[in-house]
């Protein structure tokens, strides 16, 4: 521990109390309150942040003297980060942005194979652009920011170290930080100055599609690590100064992400402001201690109000009492959801805290401009106008970037060499080793003599996409092959490599077919790669509806053939059936690029000795049931404990099969409303027709293509009547996709209520479950000749007769029909068990 960063005594005295970190919501704790003279109250538990430079007064008085010349536009456009897809270097000679950035799966170019030389001569174009007063009369240099959550993983060729879950599974902060140094080198040698990283979010509901990012369930866990990743990717810059070894750092996403209600991405934390602290707070008490220069804000909202505009939490909390004098900045256009706001216009989230929009898309234009006239009307104050942009360059000063060399001139930028290299693979490859949990281990089969013949089976035992996971080249880390991570290897590879060496022979087949009988079976199998959004679950049962896993498992033990299973997951399942299947386990979470780290642990050396010890234990813990929601400390029985995990030798406890029955503690399952009197969460309303996709904002939505206005049923606009004036489809979307597999039973229905008042064409109902996806059904099929109103009744397993797939769906109510069909439609929802189910029509 460096002495600039003394820890808080209040993290000491959290830590000392939690005993199990249970999350107790039956002691709520006082609302925030004003007193007299109407200064918030802030609870003495949120602690000072303990974070000194050496050059504090030499960086304030530089900050003064810029400040002093700028003008309110040269104030404003640092306080914008437009996307690279977005914006081109003459906007950024023309407005000078402050930062700018790339997303998950933005490239220079739009280019996914962009070399080593297209990220630094756009880094380096669009510094000289921003130093250029020649059209907007600023000097301050832009800096560039982007997600390199486990490594620079939007870069081809990167080393990609196992995601937070995984790391979280290792209990070693120091390689952690080893970590951190090797993605700071990589990244700056593609000319970034800022990473989007660390994630400090304490999952505790394992639905929640960002569960791998974080490192545990044990808020002792996030702080420990936050603290070393952060010094990791920044270095000691307590005398003033990042070097062009280390970039600036992000705690994120503040505050409460990982706590939502059934771990719902972007939803609602209900906790009570304590628990907010001692399980969600952690991360960013060690984090900022350390010295993190900048601050994420959460696309989540506490007790049902956005963080992005939560003056409490951004200004009263964060900045006044913990004392935190770095900036923060928003998520993707996550002002935009603050109620009243939209991307292109939001006072609310500066006056609120926010001191950096991030803003992709073509809203950063009309937003500049829009913030611009707020403060000259007022609407945004100059004071908090000018103590964003102080924080700004406040960080700017402090990390050197007015004196650092301009990207394409420091001392690491373009060297291919770093990309990969050997020594940083050599890292990524020993997390992986340390990060492996074995939950099962018949008779001692595991370690494995390498002198055997091994089938390796399962569709991820030579897939590198799939064992990265989310956040691997493209956002979502789907539509990546093999020959997109240059220089990685398989867990295939690693165990062929390993076998052969030691005599053995190999046999890759996905479905578990063989020309020669093995004499033990590998399967690699699990989730495919999702990201934010993508990845939230309604229940944590593995293949739910598809177990084309435990078939392949199940047929290799029917031949009496041993089984060892590699799980690929970000996140604790209930995979009690698969465990039942194998004669070992071994979770392997998201290894990322270094699979060689598994074979290293599963097979002995030549002398048939364990070449690395299995050591890993869990993070998170293990479910119990597929609705099980469970952490530790919280009074519950989870199948495997926090913290379990057997080592070489260890007894296995499993001695009798495991319960396979998933309705084991299921909870009831509850009707799914679209539009019930108004259009429910996270639906919103669509039409798609010759002019492009038009959103229903209002009570009405007029296009050339169909007239939608809410009308008056049984209470005030609780239908919605609908009238195509040309062939169009109007639909319930979500931005990400639903798991909607719990009404996937024979008793399951989309049910709505309509009437008909002119129907010239057929109506076509489907739901959507991708571009090529989906099921379809005429509405007269279901539906009787009437203009009076009338319910319909369309069984789900009609349209999933008709191709739909409930794992992800899209669009949960389509209509479709041609000009001249009018009706109306209200109280649309799917029923778990609905009455008066008809045949499927075919």
């Amino acid at each position: 521990m460096k002495k600039a960063f003394t820890r808080s005594l209040g993290f000491v005295a959290v830590a000392l109390a939690l005993s199990g970190c249970q999350q107790s919501t039956s002691q709520q704790q006082p609302e925030p309150a004003e007193t007299a003279d109407k200064t918030v109250s802030v609870p003495d538990y949120w602690p000072e942040i303990r974070f000194d430079t050496a050059n504090s007064a030499e960086v304030e008085q530089r900050v003064d003297e810029i400040m002093s010349a700028m003008t309110l536009e040269q104030k404003v456009a640092q306080l914008m980060q437009p996307e690279i897809r977005d914006i081109t270097v003459e906007d950024m000679r023309r407005y000078g942005f402050g930062s700018y950035l790339n997303g998950g799966g933005s490239f220079p170019n739009g280019d996914k194979q962009a070399s080593m030389e297209d990220w630094v001569t756009l880094a380096e174009d669009m510094y000289q652009a921003s130093v250029d007063d020649s059209l907007d009369g600023s000097v301050i240099p832009t800096m560039w920011g982007t997600d390199a959550v486990h490594g620079h993983n939007n870069v081809i060729g990167a080393t990609l170290f196992p995601h937070n879950i995984g790391l979280g599974a290792m209990r070693d902060a120091s390689l952690v930080e080893k970590i951190a140094e090797v993605t700071a080198k990589e990244v700056r040698a593609t000319g970034i100055d800022w990473i989007f990283a660390p994630t400090v979010a304490t999952a505790r509901d394992d639905r929640w599609g960002r569960t791998y990012e974080s490192y545990s369930e044990d808020p002792q866990v996030v702080g420990e690590y936050a603290r070393a990743i952060v010094t990791g990717l920044q270095g000691d810059i307590s005398d003033g100064n990042i070097d062009d070894a280390h970039v600036i750092s992000t705690v994120k996403h503040f505050i409460g992400d990982g706590g939502t209600q059934e771990g719902d991405d972007q939803g609602n934390n209900i906790a009570d402001e304590k628990t907010l602290f001692e399980i969600h707070g952690q991360g960013y008490v060690e984090g900022l201690n350390a010295g993190s220069q900048s601050v994420m804000a959460s696309f989540n909202s506490w007790k049902g109000d956005k963080i992005h505009g939560s003056k409490y939490l951004l200004t009263d909390v964060l900045k006044e009492k913990m004392g935190f004098d770095g900036f923060v900045v928003g998520d993707w256009n996550g002002h935009g959801q603050i109620e009243g706001c939209t991307n292109e216009s939001c006072p609310q989230a500066i006056n609120a805290g926010l001191d950096v929009y991030m803003v992709p898309t073509d809203a950063w234009k009309p937003l500049m401009e829009n913030t611009i006239a707020q403060v000259k009307s007022g609407e945004i104050s100059k004071e908090r106008l000018n103590d964003a942009v102080r924080r700004v360059l406040r960080v700017k000063v402090r990390v050197g970037l007015f004196d650092l060399p301009s990207p394409a001139n420091r001392s690491l930028s373009a060297k291919s060499e770093l990309i990969g290299a050997p020594e940083h693979r050599a890292i990524a490859r020993e997390a992986v080793r340390k990060s492996l949990v074995m939950l099962k281990n018949q008779e001692n089969l595991l370690p494995l003599d390498a002198d055997q013949h091994i089938l390796v089976a399962g569709d991820a035992a030579d897939n590198i996409g799939k064992q990265a996971g989310g956040w691997s080249i493209t956002w979502q880390g789907t539509g990546n092959q093999n020959s997109d991570f240059p220089g990685a290897t398989s867990i295939y590879q690693g165990i062929e490599q390993t076998v052969s060496e030691q005599g053995g022979s190999t046999e890759l087949s996905v479905d578990g077919s063989f020309e020669t009988r093995p004499d033990v079976a590998v399967v690699v199998f699990g989730e495919n790669p999702y990201a934010e959004g993508n990845g939230d679950l309604s229940n944590l049962e593995y293949q739910r509806g598809d177990k084309q896993d435990l078939e392949l498992l199940k047929s290799l033990q029917e031949q009496n053939i041993p089984v060892v299973s590699v799980f690929i997951t970000g996140r604790p399942l209930w995979v009690n059936p698969e465990l039942n299947a194998s004669d070992a386990f071994v979770v392997a979470w998201l290894p990322g690029t270094e699979g060689h780290g598994v074979a290293d642990v599963l097979f002995t050396d030549a002398q048939g000795e364990a070449r690395y010890p299995m050591q890993g234990e869990l993070s998170f813990s293990w479910p119990a049931t597929p609705t099980q929601t469970v952490n530790k400390g919280d009074g519950q029985t989870p199948l495997f404990p926090y913290g379990y995990g057997l080592a070489y030798g260890e007894q296995d406890p499993l001695t009798q099969p495991l319960s396979e029955q998933a309705s084991a503690g299921d909870e009831l399952v509850m009707t799914h409303p679209v539009f019930v009197r108004s259009i429910q969460k996270p639906w919103q309303l669509t039409v798609e027709g010759s002019e492009g996709q038009q959103v229903m904002n209002s009570n009405t939505l007029s296009t050339p293509s169909v007239e939608i206005r809410t009308t008056d049923r049984n209470v005030q606009e609780d239908a919605l009547a609908i009238d195509w004036k040309q062939a169009a489809t109007v639909s319930f979307g979500a931005q990400f996709p639903e798991d909607l597999r719990d009404y996937t039973s024979k008793q399951s229905a989309l049910v709505l209520d309509v009437q008909k008042q002119s129907a010239a064409s057929e109506v076509a109902v489907s739901m959507q479950c991708g571009d090529s996806c989906k099921g379809e059904v005429a509405l007269s099929d279901y539906s009787q000749a009437t203009t009076e109103w009338q319910t319909v009744t369309i069984p789900t397993q009609c349209l999933t007769d008709a191709g739909m797939k409930f794992d992800e769906v899209f669009k949960v109510l389509s209509l479709s029909a041609d000009a001249d069909t009018r009706l109306t439609i209200s109280d649309v929802r799917i029923e778990p068990e609905a009455d008066n189910l008809s045949d499927c029509k075919k």
